[in-house]
C-alpha cells in the first residue's frame, strides 16, 4: 500500500492533510486534477435544483403509462443522455438513465453531521421499479426490463389499480437470495411526484407510506416479491459507530449518505457519497468499534489498487483525445459501479466472494 501510493505521490498534491473535514490522504492523492473538487460541486448543484423546474409530472406519467409520444428522438442531443448531472439537462428519455447514483465520498462535507443521513444498504443490483395499470416492471439502469409481476404497491395489480393516476415509481436494491426489493427511495407515488423534494420528506414520505400497505413486506400470491423500506440514520459520530455496530437482515454492501436538501436527480451526483464500511474510520476519521463491517477485508489494498489503476487509465484515455473520459475527469466521477464489491472472478487468490455488489 505505502509503495503504491508512493509510486504516485510525485505527481500529485494533496488537498488537506488528515483533516476529517477535507478528503482522506489515502484518496486524495488520486483526484483528477484541473477540475472542480466534490464540496464545490454539490453547492452548484444544490443552487441549480432552487432554480431548475422540470416537468416531473409528466415525466413520471411517461414513465407509468410509457408514453412517450412528443418526446424528441432518442438520438437527438445524445450528451444528454450520459449518468452525470448538469447544468439545465432535460430528464432522461425512455427507462434508461433514471436512477440517482452516487459518486465515492472523497471529499468529507463539513457539514456531514448537520445535513446528511446514512442509509445501509443490502447486496444486490439497482433496479427502477414502475408499478402501473395493473402491473409491477423492473427495469435496470440501462433501461432493461428484467421482470413484470404483479404487486401489492398502489397500481402494481389489476385489484388495486382503480385508475390511470395510480401509480408509483420506486429506487430499489434487488437481492435475488431473499427475493426482495429493498426500497432506496421513491420518485413517485400514487400519481405524486416527488422528484422535487428534499430527501428527508421523501425519506419519511416513504415510510409513512410503505407502513399504510398491508402484506407489502410478505411473499404471497398476488405478491411475490417483498418489498422492504431502508432505514435512514444520523450522520452524528454516535450515530454511525452504532450503526456500525449493529446486525442487518441482510448482507451488508456499504453505505449511502444523502443530503437532506437535494432533490431526486437521475443521473450521478456529489449529493450522494458511497463508502464500503471497512472505510469508515479512515475517510471520516472516526473512531468506531471493531464489528464484523468494520473489520479490513482481505481485499481492501486491492481494492484501492483497482481504483488507482481505473483513473490513471482514464486518465490516458483523456490525454488520449477520449471525449467520454475527459467528461468524466472534468466532472470529478468517482462511483466505479465494478468495484463496490469485487467479483469472484476478478479477486485475488484467497479471497472467498461476498457474492453479487450493489450496482450502485
Amino acid at each position: 500500500m505505502e509503495e503504491l501510493s508512493a509510486a504516485l505521490a510525485a505527481g500529485v498534491s494533496l488537498a488537506a492533510p488528515n483533516s476529517t473535514a477535507a478528503p482522506h490522504p489515502r484518496l486524495a492523492d488520486y483526484k483528477p486534477r484541473g477540475g472542480p473538487g466534490q464540496a464545490e460541486r454539490r453547492q452548484r448543484l444544490l443552487r441549480l435544483q432552487r432554480q431548475r423546474r422540470l416537468d416531473y409530472v409528466n415525466h413520471a406519467r411517461r414513465l407509468a403509462e410509457d408514453d412517450w409520444a412528443g418526446v424528441e428522438s432518442e438520438g437527438e442531443d445524445a450528451e444528454e443522455e450520459e449518468m452525470d448531472v448538469d447544468a439545465g439537462k432535460r430528464l432522461p428519455k425512455r427507462y434508461a438513465n433514471q436512477l440517482m447514483l452516487s459518486e465515492w465520498l472523497v471529499d468529507v462535507p463539513v457539514d456531514l453531521e448537520q445535513e446528511w443521513v446514512v442509509v445501509v444498504c443490502p447486496i444486490g443490483k439497482r433496479a427502477l421499479v414502475v408499478a402501473s395499470k395493473g402491473s409491477t416492471a423492473a427495469y435496470t439502469k440501462s433501461g432493461f426490463c428484467v421482470n413484470r409481476f404483479p404487486s401489492l404497491l398502489p397500481g402494481g395489480n389489476r385489484h388495486n389499480s382503480m385508475g390511470e393516476k395510480v401509480y408509483c415509481i420506486l429506487d430499489c436494491i434487488y437481492n435475488e437470495a431473499k427475493q426482495t426489493y429493498y426500497i432506496l427511495d421513491v420518485m413517485c407515488w400514487r400519481g405524486h411526484p416527488v422528484y422535487d423534494c428534499q430527501t428527508d420528506f421523501r425519506f419519511f414520505w416513504l415510510s409513512s407510506k410503505i407502513q399504510e400497505e398491508e402484506g407489502l413486506g410478505e411473499k404471497s400470491r398476488i405478491n411475490p416479491f417483498k418489498f422492504v423500506g431502508l432505514q435512514n440514520f444520523s450522520c452524528s459520530a454516535d450515530s454511525l459507530c452504532k450503526v456500525l455496530a449493529m446486525d442487518f437482515p441482510f448482507e451488508v454492501d456499504g453505505l449511502l449518505f444523502y443530503h437532506k436538501q437535494t432533490h431526486y436527480t437521475p443521473g450521478s451526483t456529489p449529493l450522494v457519497g458511497w463508502l464500503r464500511p471497512y472505510m469508515v474510520p479512515e475517510i471520516l476519521g472516526l473512531a468506531v468499534p471493531a464489528t464484523v463491517l468494520t473489520a479490513k477485508p482481505e481485499y481492501a489494498a486491492w481494492q484501492l489498487q483497482q481504483i488507482i489503476e481505473s483513473k490513471k487509465s482514464k486518465k490516458l484515455a483523456a490525454a488520449k483525445g477520449d471525449p467520454s473520459s475527459a467528461a468524466a475527469a472534468r466532472n470529478g466521477h468517482y462511483e466505479l459501479e465494478h468495484l463496490s464489491t469485487p467479483q469472484p472472478g476478478n479477486t485475488p487468490k484467497g479471497w472467498d466472494g461476498a457474492g453479487s455488489q450493489m450496482e450502485n
